[in-house]
């Protein structure tokens, strides 16, 4: 995907967020994540795109802490959530390509960077949102930005030594997106997983389906159930139970 595709995309997704949200209501609770509200959802989104924000339009060249959440709630929360959205959409479109900032997973430039990773933050979120709204069940996810997220999960974030996906033993899990043929291979062990997009060789474990299922599933956003698992299911189970990524 483009810079401009991922710009658009998280321009959708968090309007589709604050719509779910605000027909749920701030109180409604959050089925995709145990214990949140959807307040506790919009506080954490909304520090999030102003955090990124910051990055974008003061050019910071290091990390840089957030703001915190806010201490709002209700319809003054929506208002606030909706005006640090547009506004990161906004710094997105007008900074320059060759915008130097800190960034935290590789890309091929910082612009290309903040708006991939703030479109999948938000559409991973507009999902909680609608699982708040919709009988727990998010809504369906574009197979193109499918395909884009899996690769930034599997060959970004779980690249990285902070990754707790281990095992004793080489192990290799599966990937497939039925629709789309995309598949990944990642090699898992005790230090960080390794993922390629190829489908040489065996694998221990498959999960096919779907490219948006297999995104959300990936993000632990719907049961395994949602997706074909074949071979070793305990690979499936160690995905789900160790491969959450926190804010901290």
């Amino acid at each position: 995907m483009k810079v401009d595709e991922h710009i658009e995309a998280l321009g959708a997704a968090g309007r589709s967020l604050a719509d779910a949200a605000a027909e749920a209501g701030t109180d409604a609770e959050v089925v995709t994540c145990p214990g949140w509200r959807v307040r506790d959802l919009l506080r954490h989104t909304t520090m999030v795109h102003r955090w990124a924000t910051a990055f974008v339009t003061e050019g910071h060249t290091s990390y840089h802490p957030d703001g915190g959440e806010p201490d709002l709630d209700g319809d003054a929360l929506l208002a606030h959530y909706r005006a640090g959205h547009a506004d990161l959409v906004a710094a997105l479109r007008a900074a320059p390509a060759d915008l130097e900032c800190w960034t935290f997973l590789p890309a091929p430039s910082p612009l290309a960077f903040w708006a991939r990773r703030q479109a999948h933050e938000t559409t991973v979120h507009r999902a909680d949102a609608e699982s708040a709204s919709l009988e727990g069940r998010p809504g369906p996810v574009d197979p193109v930005i499918a395909v884009d997220g899996i690769d930034e999960l599997l060959r970004g974030f779980h690249a990285r030594d902070r990754s707790r996906v281990r095992t004793p033993e080489p192990r290799t899990l599966r990937v497939r997106a039925t629709d789309t043929g995309d598949v990944w291979t990642t090699r898992l062990s005790q230090g960080a997983p390794h993922t390629e997009r190829t489908s040489d060789g065996p694998a221990d474990c498959e999960l096919s389906g779907p490219a948006g299922r297999l995104y959300l599933t990936l993000w632990n956003r719907l049961p395994d159930s949602a997706v074909t698992v074949t071979g070793d299911a305990s690979l499936a189970r160690l995905w789900r139970e160790n491969s959450g990524i926190t804010w901290s």
